[in-house]
């Protein structure tokens, strides 16, 4: 797994150069990209999420488009749209945001419901469908996509079918006073991203993701992820509890964040490292719950801290 945990440290050193005070971030993000998976970012604005996809996409060498969701933005705002050559007299299709590798889809909840479902389909089968002909996405095709928890006015939450749809939910969070310091002094001058340049070839991306599935996952880590799923769905502070999908990214997100600790063997500690971020947005607190203060990553803590560990104990 060396080629994987160097590919990897490259991509997050370099980022750096940029987001600073943020490596747990950025070596979640880098767990993500390496499962294939899609990100939903809720921060507070100003936190550097667009200035963190950018640096993404320069220091992987690969495509990045920024669509800024409105009330008003269409479906085909997204996918793209066939227009009539008059010349040619034949339609000829305009390639929307959905084709490039990093898609930023910022304020995603401030997109109405139909345009929100136009990414159901590129997120979940790489491909979009527009005018009845189905197009391939190309790889690594990877969404990013965030929203404000503090603005909830003229919104529209995300339904439960598009949040299982993202492989995690992470925050950058703010600064501390030291890192804040250090990052007014970086911006002194020229932004840091003006001068970044591309350090890996993205294109050996998916071949990376291929080499994720070797990385072994011992039964009783595998039966430790389960527990921990049917936990959520078993909480009676919870309505709802995780899907299989995520028990099956929580699998393959141990695989890749040992891969990323040149590790090529997964250990219960992975498992507790990623599970809230992978398991909070796939599970709904009861309302009851909620009023009493309970917050999703307590009871999170709460199922972890229960999870059988031992396969005779289950």
């Amino acid at each position: 797994m060396q080629a994987v945990q160097d590919f990897s440290n490259r991509v997050i050193n370099n980022v750096e150069k940029v987001i600073i005070g943020k490596r747990n971030v950025l070596e979640l993000i880098m767990v993500a990209f390496l499962c294939d998976g899609h990100i939903l970012l809720e921060d507070v604005p100003g936190t550097g999420k667009t200035m963190l996809a950018r640096a993404m996409a320069v220091s992987l060498g690969i495509t990045f488009r920024r669509l800024q969701c409105t009330p008003d933005l269409l479906p085909n705002d997204v996918t793209g749209v066939s227009i009539f050559d008059q010349q040619k007299q034949a339609f000829t299709f305009i390639p929307g945001p959905a084709f490039s590798n990093i898609l930023l889809a910022d304020e995603i909840n401030r997109a109405t419901p139909r345009t929100q479902s136009a990414l159901l389909e590129a997120m979940g089968e790489g491909q979009v469908t527009v005018d009845g002909v189905t197009r391939i996405l190309q790889r690594p095709f990877l969404v990013l996509a965030t929203q404000n928890p503090i603005e909830y006015e003229g919104t529209f939450p995300l339904p439960e079918a598009q949040l299982d749809r993202f492989f995690m939910k992470l925050s950058l969070g703010y600064l501390d006073q030291k890192t804040e310091s250090q990052m007014l002094l970086n911006l002194g001058g020229e932004h840091p991203i003006a001068s970044l340049e591309q350090v890996v070839d993205g294109a050996i991306l998916p071949g990376l993701v291929r080499q994720i599935w070797d990385i072994h996952v011992d039964e009783t880590v595998r039966d430790y992820i389960v527990s921990i799923v049917l936990g959520t769905r078993e909480h009676t502070d919870l309505l709802l509890g995780a899907s299989p999908r995520g028990s099956h990214a929580l699998y393959r997100a141990v695989q890749a964040y040992a891969a990323l600790q040149g590790r090529d063997y997964t250990l219960p500690d992975d498992v507790k490292r990623l599970a809230p971020f992978i398991l909070s947005h796939r599970c709904i607190v009861h309302p009851e719950s909620a009023l009493r203060g309970k917050q999703i990553n307590a009871i999170l803590n709460e199922i972890l801290a229960d999870a059988p560990l031992e396969i005779g104990e289950m």
